[in-house]
Formats: C-alpha cells, structure tokens, sequence
C-alpha cells in the first residue's frame, strides 16, 4: 500500500503549474506570500508532496482541482489556427476557455480556413495512435467543389491519386451528395479518407482539376462532430465517445 501512494504523490509546485496558475518560480513566490492552502492549511513550501486525488489545493481561496487528462471536442470555425501560439490569429486553444490543464494540444490540424471537428487533449499517447499512419483512422470530410468532376473521380479516388508534387495517396471514397457543374453550381460531396497529408483533401480535388470552396470535417474514427455545436463552441467528451474512440483507435491497423 505504501508503494502505491508513493506513486500518486506529486510536487506542489508541478501540480499547479500542470493547472495553469504559473510557472514553478511563480508557484514559489505565490506560496511564500501565503496564498497557497492545502486541505485549507496554509502551505509556504512549494516543493511539498500531496496527493492528487485527496488533498484539496485553493490559490488565493479558490479551489485548483486536479485533472490528468481533458478531452474536448470543439466545432473549428474559420479564421482561427489549429496551434498551440500564434502571434497573428486566434489558436483553437483560446478558445477552450474552460480547461483545467495548461498543455493542451489539438490532435492533428485543420486549415485556417476549414471547419470542423477537432479533438483537443493533452493526452499524446491516444493523439499519436491516431494520427499514425499505421492505423490509417477514417477521417470523414464534406466539401463543396468547383468545378467539374470527371466522370471517373470516384473511381480514381478510389485506386488512390498521385498528387502534382508526385506524392501518392491511399484509396479514399469519395460519395457525391450534389451534382453542380452548371452555371456556377458547385458539387457537395463527402470524402472520406485514412491518413493525414499536408492540405490533402485540397490538392487531391486539384489533381481531378477542381477546387475546394469550403471544407469541413464530420469525423475522426469513431468520434463524430456534435450537430449541436455552433462553430468555436466546444464540450468534453462523453465517456462512451472517450471509450469508443481508445477501442477503435487500438483495434486499427
């Protein structure tokens, strides 16, 4: 029993500044003027062991709660960067006003102009398996196009297109939800693909002689854009997405 507390027992300092409120010099200062408590006790010295799960930590009053892992899906709006910083635009990050953890990261990336779903964790074991490769996770994207497409796109979606700069990419499906062409009229279609190249869905219309106007991912594996949510708006992760999406993730190859 002594061993597993000894295991769950972590730095003052480290807890805090995992939850954002400074860094470790920050934290030592906070906790010499005596704004730090623990279990309402004021704590002075920054290094101290507590227990995550059991001691209650308060900055200037106020509970600090401990969370290990977050998981928020939020509806990416145009206009703003999938990046952690950016000194010219909005980050997806800004927009998770309510987060606990300081480490957050969007798994994967969506053009600034692109819409759409975006998983955003600090937990990189799940963004890496992923974003493998290996595991070729289905990404499911609607996009209105113009231009026309070829008769066969489907068909040589399907076989897997080689780009202008000579890369090649996987067989992807490619379903068309609406047929344009004609005067003006743009073709909405739904593509979904299993790997996550530079601007990919872009250059593979291009390779077919068309263009995206607009674009927006529906899915990533088994987690699916909330309908509900109005772009940058955001919520957490439900247990059975979180659940489906580590068992969907792990059973890919």
């Amino acid at each position: 029993m002594a061993v597993d507390v000894m295991k769950e027992l972590m730095r003052l300092d480290k807890y805090l500044t995992e939850m954002g409120q400074g860094t470790r010099s920050q934290i030592k200062e906070m906790a010499r003027k005596g704004r730090i408590t623990v279990n309402s006790v004021t704590e002075k010295k920054s290094d101290r062991k507590i227990s995550p799960s059991s001691d209650v930590v308060a900055v200037d009053g106020r509970i600090v709660a401990y969370a290990e892992y977050e998981y928020y899906m939020l509806h990416k709006p145009e206009g703003v960067v999938s990046a952690t910083e950016d000194r010219r635009h909005r980050t997806v990050l800004d927009l998770i006003t309510g987060r606990m953890r300081d480490d957050l990261f969007p798994v994967g990336r969506l053009d600034i102009d692109t819409e759409g779903l975006l998983l955003i964790t600090n937990d990189g074991d799940l963004a890496h398996r992923l974003l493998s490769p290996k595991k070729h996770v289905d990404k499911v994207y609607y996009a209105k196009i113009e231009g026309m497409l070829p008769e066969d796109a489907k068909e040589r979606m399907a076989a897997g297109l080689t780009l202008s700069d000579g890369t090649e990419t996987l067989p992807a499906d490619l379903e068309i939800v609406r047929r344009g062409g004609g005067c003006g009229e743009l073709f909405e279609i739904r593509l979904t693909i299993h790997e996550g190249k530079f601007h990919q869905v872009k250059r593979m219309f291009e390779t077919l002689g068309c263009h995206v106007v607009y674009l927006k991912r529906l899915s990533m594996g088994t987690l699916t854009l909330d309908e509900t949510l109005k772009p940058g708006e955001y919520r957490p992760l439900t247990r059975e997405e979180l659940e489906l999406l580590n068992k969907t993730d792990q059973e890919q190859e």
